[in-house]
């Protein structure tokens, strides 16, 4: 009997689809996995910004976890907004409960539109609780610049030095995302193991960055639910990001950010 390779998504829901859950359930499917969610805050959200977050209770959330982990598992978990101190700390406890190996963790503070999605009270409880039981951590530059409390991170020289300070919280490596960053080429830096890798693509001229952040880490825990490395699910995942940048720039959607293509491989329309 065949079993599914199983990802799960622990974040909030984007009523516009472009970001969140909606976005990771999306890439799991392209990517070949089956999708479960934890839905951690409701957003009233398009491509021009978010008007509401609407945040379901701690202990709902830890039910949801128990819920799909009690029964189905799971090979790989993605986790993104999770907007208070408190759910932090709820989804830790569960994870650690059902001791789950494979955790992607994309420290979502700001939306793509510029509106803020983390209080400023749950940082320290990203650093102290989630952040140690991370395979790998994904912020971009300010996220890094933010979790290392300076003042910015703004090269990527500057990134290689973010990416191993942050591996001091306790994440066993670190992905910097560098689309925050000048130059024509987007560099992503990892740092694990003591060692750095670059993973460069050329920058894609396009609007349609809505969900950028939420479709990089949960293709790469898309990768590592299918059994990859780390390095392979990285160079993988960031490949297929950037197939999605492209093909969404045919595409208009919103008055805002538009989302990118992420069934490209699979279906377009004339």
């Amino acid at each position: 009997m065949k079993r599914y390779l199983r990802a799960l998504t622990i974040a909030g829901s984007d009523s516009g689809g472009g970001a969140g859950i909606q976005a990771d359930l999306k890439t799991f499917s392209a990517l070949g996995c089956y999708g479960m969610s934890v839905v951690t805050a409701l957003t009233a959200q398009n491509t021009v910004g978010v008007t509401g977050i609407f945040a379901v209770p701690p202990a709902f959330v830890a039910d949801q976890i128990d819920a799909v982990l009690d029964d189905i598992g799971v090979d790989a978990v993605k986790i993104g907004m999770l907007h208070s101190a408190e759910v932090i700390a709820t989804v830790a406890d569960r994870l650690r409960h059902h001791d789950v190996d494979v955790i992607v963790v994309d420290p979502v503070m700001v939306a793509t539109s510029g509106d803020r999605l983390l209080e400023e009270s749950a940082v320290e409880a990203l650093r102290t609780r989630l952040l140690p039981l991370a395979t790998v951590i994904t912020p971009n530059a300010p996220e890094a610049a933010v979790l290392l409390g300076r003042d910015a991170v703004d090269s990527v020289g500057a990134a290689e030095d973010a990416a191993l300070a942050l591996t001091a919280l306790g994440p066993r490596a670190v992905l910097v995302k560098g689309g925050h960053l000048d130059g024509d080429t987007s560099v992503d830096v990892l740092a694990a193991d003591g060692a750095l890798t670059r993973f460069e693509a050329p920058r894609v001229a396009t609007p349609n960055t809505h969900g950028t952040g939420c479709t990089l880490s949960s293709a790469i825990c898309a990768h590592l639910a299918r059994g990859c490395d780390l390095q392979r699910s990285v160079r993988d995942a960031k490949a297929y990001l950037t197939a999605a940048l492209r093909a969404g720039t045919g595409y208009t959607l919103g008055e805002g950010h538009g989302p990118v293509h992420h069934f490209s491989a699979l279906w377009d329309h004339p």
